[in-house]
């Protein structure tokens, strides 16, 4: 992953294998802001743009018209999924928050 400030808007982009992914910059401190707030664990509930996100969920965050960004944090339509199963591993990279490793059904809050 890395940080393209001079995308337009600026994006954080996550290359798997052949793919490239980019979400907006802005969700690092929006997912750590939630966090926070929330206060508790919450389920990650990573999932492909074509499926439905588990309500509650880091990826149902992701993709609500409620959140700061008024939607998807994707910007590639086709790979707006999978912010669950990206971004927090980043924030517990990055100290922001503390993740679950268990083979399924991970949480994660804020630090």
């Amino acid at each position: 992953m890395h940080r393209d400030p001079d995308a337009d808007p600026p994006a954080l982009v996550c290359v798997v294998g052949a793919t490239t992914l980019r979400y907006h910059l802005r969700a690092i401190e929006d997912l750590h802001a939630m966090l926070t707030a929330h206060g508790d664990w919450v389920e990650l509930g990573a999932a492909d743009e074509q499926k439905p996100a588990k309500p509650g969920t880091v990826e149902a965050w992701g993709r609500d018209d409620t959140n700061p960004v008024g939607g998807w944090y994707g910007l590639r339509r086709g790979y707006r999924g999978r912010f669950g199963m990206y971004l927090p591993p980043l924030l517990e990279h990055l100290r922001l928050a503390e993740l679950e490793h268990n083979p399924r059904n991970n949480k994660v809050r804020a630090r």
